[in-house]
């Protein structure tokens, strides 16, 4: 029976193998391309997904629209790079069809910037959050959630890197399929989980510790 924790230590994550998506990757930057991707995508009843947005470093700027919508099913990674096509009514198929699930983290706040590109009514999808929170976990992002689950490391190197760069490096979409692979594995794995069950390790908030030595500290 597999082991989860409700809290992850970042310091551990580190000395862990690495994990990344090692399936087909494939770049959308064109409405033909578009349209072939989501006609493909369509046949598929579970997909992760994920954006990334050219990061803002000057303090009071706005942030930026967002540059990149990856879609995933467990084999295939379509990078939609929205900065040269926009969100397209092929896009907009897809994302609103009612006959797939989106899985994905923070989603909420995806379809809100996505929502700056192009109005649309936001669709049904599963948090992956809302799942672990469920289950007892504390530490969500996807990095510690991944690590929990798998014991295994997702690189964040090329977070902060230019979304909108005319040609995207290898790393750049190495990671950008990883982040949206990955939503489709942890949900997989939380599904499976709450079938066949699981032990939960109930760990201390660090901080509440550092709190308690502080008021011993004081006392003594």
């Amino acid at each position: 029976m597999k082991t989860l924790v409700n809290r992850y230590d970042k310091k551990n994550i580190n000395a862990l193998p690495p994990v990344q998506f090692d399936g087909r990757i494939v770049v959308v930057q064109s409405e033909d391309e578009a349209r072939k991707a989501v006609d493909y995508l369509l046949k598929h009843r579970i997909l992760g997904m994920d954006t990334e947005t050219r990061p803002v470093f000057a303090k009071g700027h706005r942030m930026n629209p967002v540059a990149l919508l990856q879609i995933s099913t467990h084999h295939v990674c379509f990078l939609f790079r929205l900065n040269m096509i926009g969100i397209t009514d092929d896009i907009l198929r897809l994302l609103c069809s009612p006959d797939i699930t989106i899985v994905g983290l923070s989603l909420r706040d995806d379809f809100l910037q996505l929502r700056r590109r192009r109005d649309f009514v936001t669709p049904k999808y599963v948090e992956i959050q809302s799942i672990a929170k469920d289950f007892g976990i504390v530490d969500m992002s996807l990095q510690k959630l991944y690590a929990n689950l798998y014991h295994r490391k997702i690189s964040k190197s090329q977070q902060l890197s230019n979304w909108e760069a005319g040609v995207l490096t290898e790393p750049q979409k190495r990671y950008a399929a990883t982040d949206a692979w990955a939503c489709v594995q942890l949900y997989d794995e939380f599904m499976r989980l709450d079938k066949c069950g699981y032990a939960m390790d109930m760990l201390p908030d660090p901080n509440f510790i550092l709190q308690n030595e502080q008021i011993q500290q004081n006392l003594s």
